[in-house]
């Protein structure tokens, strides 16, 4: 049963309410798709994908509910191995020379309910996406001014939400959402804490006041609702990227070991037409889809009508690195059943694989899967 918005205000804490923050929350009257109502999680549906992305249709990933932070009374504290303790109020990071990025999310777990047999987690379709120009302050700018001593290795980044993982395995009773990034991604260009959102002040459901912003790396990166940062000299070893959002690499050896989840993979979606279309036989349909591949730039999509037998090249407007491009191509179908596929190429000659490799467990699914049509 659809959920009214009105409905699904009423589970906005009241904390939140009580700061005086606007409750900004997406919801299935905004014609979001409810993964999970409380914590919140919704997918944007193919009709909303392009371009930038509204505020209000972008994806929510959430793992505890919304803390309450009140921007008025906001502090983000950055410690650890610095040689000076920052403390800056939202004023003080808005002073600071400001940096308007353009930049693609995508939830380590988008595709999810492509995966056989059902992997554990959010079902999300191809949904748990989206595209936004971000403005605020280069988090290099911000370690610079609080010197990082030598040696240093992580940068992590740490959420007010919080919380306890019962399912197996297990938390350490109740632990803030957070992640450690290595210091030469915390510095690059593309990585940014933003406090507006396609030139708007950020939502609430999407971090407010302050989140972290990573071009190129999925979203479990981006942390939301910002408030601590610690300077480490050692690998940041914590529950979020040990026991969850890490997936298996191999070594010369062949031995598995766990690795954190990062740099976004090639992938291709189509989004026109849709599963169980009917199209017309001998008449000309446009198929057209997004491609996006992280920190690269995409090189090239291509286009299969009979699973992946063979294949045409599409049409793909060259964009920068960070960012998802919109693809088309026209194509005059025959008489009787379409397998539609699609398939990314990034810059570096990545290409999406047939298959699915197992070793990433439940995330960083990019395997071709096709949409079964039909021409009449």
């Amino acid at each position: 049963m659809a959920l009214s918005r009105r409905e699904l205000l009423r589970t906005v804490p009241l904390a939140a309410v009580a700061a005086g923050m606007r409750p900004q929350f997406a919801s299935a009257g905004d014609g979001m798709i409810v993964r999970m109502l409380e914590p919140r999680n919704l997918e944007t549906p193919f009709s909303d994908l392009g371009g930038i992305t509204a505020n209000e249709k972008f994806f929510v990933r959430s793992h505890f509910a919304v803390p309450a932070v009140d921007p008025k009374t906001f502090t983000l504290t950055v410690e650890g191995h610095v040689e000076k303790k920052l403390e800056l109020s939202l004023d003080d990071l808005k002073k600071m020379e400001s940096v308007t990025r353009e930049i693609t999310l995508e939830c380590a777990g988008n595709s999810r309910v492509f995966l056989v047999p059902q992997a554990r987690g959010l079902q999300w379709g191809n949904g748990g996406v989206g595209n936004a120009k971000w403005t605020g302050v280069s988090l290099g700018a911000i370690l610079e001014r609080a010197k990082v001593k030598a040696g240093a290795v992580d940068v992590v980044l740490i959420g007010a939400d919080k919380g306890a993982i019962t399912s197996d395995p297990p938390s350490p009773g109740a632990i803030n959402f957070d992640r450690g990034i290595p210091l030469a991604k915390a510095k690059a260009d593309e990585t940014l804490l933003a406090w507006e959102m396609n030139k708007e002040p950020l939502p609430l459901s999407h971090g407010a006041p302050l989140r972290a912003v990573i071009g190129g790396w999925y979203g479990m990166a981006s942390v939301k609702w910002l408030t601590k940062i610690v300077v480490t000299d050692k690998p940041h070893g914590n529950f979020w990227q040990t026991l969850d959002y890490s997936i298996w690499e191999r070594t010369p050896e062949g031995l598995p070991r766990l690795v954190p989840i990062t740099a976004i993979e090639p992938k291709a979606i189509i989004t026109s037409p849709c599963l169980n279309d009917v199209v017309e036989s001998g008449k000309p349909v446009t198929i057209s889809g997004l491609a996006w591949a992280g920190e690269q730039s995409v090189k090239k999509v291509e286009i299969s009508a009979d699973g992946g037998k063979s294949w045409a090249v599409a049409k793909v407007p060259a964009v920068a690195p960070f960012t998802w491009s919109k693809w088309s191509l026209d194509y005059l179908p025959a008489k009787g059943p379409l397998s539609l596929v699609a398939r990314c190429t990034d810059a570096k000659g990545r290409t999406q694989a047939d298959k699915r490799d197992p070793d990433r467990r439940s995330y960083m699914i990019n395997h071709l899967v096709p949409v079964e049509l039909t021409a009449k």
